[in-house]
Order: structure tokens, then C-alpha cells, then sequence
């Protein structure tokens, strides 16, 4: 596979990511075609057992998704500001911390801005915890899985 198609797999992957923090945006099927793109040009051992591997993860995490209790969200502010930050401090966890680095970085992110917004360590540390049972943990177990296919990614292409 040449660099520039390469670098276009990269884009879906990385709009994959950015799309699971994004309403209504089919995240983790961009990451997944995304992969399926590079695997069906590269036609590796290591292309295939990965987008197996993938596909496997990916579904479980849309069952867990679903079997996630559905909560409100009406009234807990969440801004696309936030949801910035939340997504900007997973993936620097993730790259700081490799993998185990992207809950306390989407956790982090939130508290920033809440903390940006409130101005106090309490009030901010509510608010937190309201996002967190709402739509936190749905959103981090998918950006979590997204990352995981993404860094798995990059090293089987460093790796080549």
C-alpha cells in the first residue's frame, strides 16, 4: 500500500475515532471500514488477524453498549466544549499512556472543563460524576475499543 492511501486509511481511522464522541456519527463502523480498507489492499496474515480480531471487539462492545442501562441526559450541560475535551484527553492519555491512559484522560478532560466552567473542585467533581453515569461509560467503553483498533493499527503498520 502506498503512503497516500495509507495516509487516507489513517483519516477514516482518526474521523472514526473523533466520530464515536459525536452523536449520530457511525464511529466504530468507520474505524472497522477503515481497517477493512487496509486489509483487503495490504492481504497480510497480520492485515487479517487483525481485522478478525476487530471485528470481534467491536462487536462485543456494541452488545455491551446496549446492555449499558440507558440514563438521562437532559440538564447535565453537556456541550460540545466538553465533549472536546473529553475526546482531546482520551486520545493524549492514550498516546502519554499507552492504552490504560485513555480513561483518566477522558475522565480528566471532562473535569477541566467543568472546573474551567464552574471554578470549584467540588462543583466540578459533581458534574463529573453526573456525565460519568449518564453517557460516560458508554462513550469510553466505544472511544476505548476505537483507540485500541487504532494503536493496533499503527503498530502493524510500523511493524511492516
Amino acid at each position: 500500500m502506498d503512503l497516500p492511501q495509507l495516509l487516507l486509511v489513517g483519516l477514516v481511522l482518526l474521523l472514526g475515532v473523533v466520530g464515536v464522541l459525536i452523536p449520530g456519527v457511525p464511529g466504530t463502523w468507520l474505524v472497522w471500514a477503515g481497517l477493512l480498507w487496509w486489509a483487503l489492499h495490504v492481504r497480510t496474515a497480520t492485515a487479517w488477524s487483525l481485522l478478525v480480531a476487530a471485528t470481534a471487539l467491536l462487536l462485543v462492545v456494541q452488545v455491551v453498549k446496549w446492555l449499558l442501562p440507558p440514563r438521562r441526559v437532559r440538564g447535565l450541560g453537556i456541550t460540545s466544549r466538553m465533549v472536546a475535551f473529553a475526546g482531546t484527553g482520551a486520545v493524549l492519555g492514550f498516546v502519554l499512556v499507552p492504552v490504560v491512559g485513555a480513561v483518566p484522560g477522558f475522565v480528566g478532560g471532562i473535569y477541566l472543563c467543568e472546573w474551567l466552567r464552574l471554578g470549584t473542585h467540588g462543583e466540578a467533581w459533581a458534574s463529573v460524576r453526573a456525565v460519568m453515569r449518564a453517557v460516560g461509560t458508554s462513550v469510553l467503553v466505544e472511544l476505548f475499543a476505537c483507540l485500541l483498533v487504532v494503536g493496533a493499527w499503527v503498530g502493524a503498520v510500523v511493524a511492516q
